[in-house]
């Protein structure tokens, strides 16, 4: 089913192409004919194939619903290809309706997740960060809140915070809805630049510095080693504080340690399982400095949300513990690496495949990022400008190409062919 899938992507298989019969194609792989049988009905099951009666099994014409948006807006993780997240999900209620107290699951939680919350999220900053004291964890319903809640806890209206050209619209709406300034800093593709981060903090008086380091929404750009060492040595003759983003870590597979292991007493570390696992968890678990900085913290967090949801709190814990959550992991980086590479050859990019669930395209010059997104929505597709990433008017036109959004990834290649029109 996955090579079938796979070959339709890469237009190895198109549509009318005669697969060969089952018991062929079982003697020619050496495979049981039931497994091939099993995979012809999925892939008939999944509008890949049809059957002809006598003639045999043959690709369909991909279906295409034109009232429904191929989303290529919105980021996060694919579906992984091979799990079924409605059984892990049953057998994670399952667990935690047998061991947690239902009252306790259906009442208001203390703040900043119970003693297993923050044990789990140990395990889950642990490839990051390394063993971290759980009293320096908090745990949060989702990045967004948590990134509120610490804009409140460090900064003060009209303060300014120090961000690079191109960042996460998230940081862009909490620091319109909170009265807070951004002032962009130069970069240049590795990140920010180490002295123009100091001289910018000498210059607005800032004490505070945004980073989204790793795969970094929306350019999908990692700062490298000796940049990252560069900056927390900035940050560490500048004083000032760090709030990193860290949300596609996990997804990276090889990217640097985080800023947060080299200067822990600067950065306040967030890492979710939205980007890596579903946003449907609405977990996310922040590294704090200190109990000082915790208490903080979870004071400002109670002005935005009064607690993360209990229930999937528990099962974003459960499938820490158990084990789950690094098979979905896994899952989510395979699917993703596949997109990638449906995307990269139907959008004819040049250079490796790059690792993550977006893309950053700078566009042709007969194209700006607002006429684009505006033809693409007429074509059924949904994109995201560069603008709205952008705090100031600054850089080339481009938009950001999520490739999660789409739940087949078929559907994603037709999408992204037609994008591939547009843009030619």
């Amino acid at each position: 089913m996955r090579f079938i899938e796979r070959a339709i992507a890469d237009g190895r298989l198109r549509p009318g192409d005669r697969l060969p019969p089952q018991r062929e194609l079982a003697n020619l792989l050496g495979i049981d004919l039931t497994t091939v049988t099993r995979a012809y009905t999925e892939a008939r099951e999944r509008n890949l194939l049809h059957a002809r009666g006598a003639l045999g099994s043959f690709v369909s014409a991909p279906r295409f619903d034109t009232g429904q948006v191929v989303d290529l807006g919105m980021n996060l993780p694919p579906p992984p290809l091979g799990i079924d997240l409605a059984t892990l999900l049953r057998h994670g209620i399952d667990q935690v309706l047998t061991h947690a107290d239902i009252h306790a699951l259906m009442s208001y939680q203390p703040g900043g997740g119970s003693d297993a919350d923050r044990s789990a999220g140990a395990a889950w900053l642990y490839p990051m960060l390394g063993p971290v004291d759980t009293q320096r964890i908090v745990t949060c319903p989702g990045a967004q809140a948590a990134l509120a809640g610490i804009v409140l806890a460090l900064t003060a209206p009209g303060d300014t915070i120090l961000v690079e050209p191109t960042l996460y619209p998230g940081t862009l709406a909490v620091a319109a809805r909170l009265g807070r300034t951004l002032a962009t800093v130069a970069s240049d593709c590795d990140g920010m630049l180490p002295e123009a981060l100091v001289e910018m903090a000498q210059r607005t008086g800032a004490t505070v510095v945004y980073l989204n380091p790793t795969l970094r929404n929306p350019t999908a750009d990692t700062m490298p080693e000796q940049r990252r060492d560069a900056i927390a040595s900035a940050i560490e003759k500048a004083g000032l504080r760090l709030i990193e983003d860290d949300p596609y870590w996990a997804l990276a597979g090889d990217a640097p340690a985080p800023l947060a292991r080299r200067i822990p007493a600067h950065t306040h570390y967030i890492a979710t399982l939205s980007k890596a696992l579903s946003p449907g968890l609405r977990t996310a678990y922040v590294a704090v400095p200190d109990g000082a900085a915790r208490s903080a913290f979870l004071s400002h967090l109670r002005a935005v949300t009064l607690m993360a949801t209990p229930l999937m709190t528990s099962i974003a814990t459960q499938w820490i513990h158990d084990g789950t959550a690094k098979q979905v992991l896994e899952g989510v980086r395979a699917e993703s690496a596949e997109r990638q590479r449906v995307a990269h050859i139907a959008l004819a990019l040049e250079g490796p495949l790059q690792r993550g669930i977006h893309l950053w395209l700078d566009l042709p010059s007969h194209w700006t990022a607002t006429a684009l997104t505006t033809a693409a929505r007429r074509e059924g597709l949904a994109v995201t400008p560069s603008d709205a990433f952008r705090p100031e008017p600054s850089g080339g036109e481009a938009i950001r190409v999520s490739l999660g959004g789409v739940k087949e990834r078929h559907r994603l290649k037709q999408g992204l062919d037609r994008l591939a029109q547009l843009l030619e």
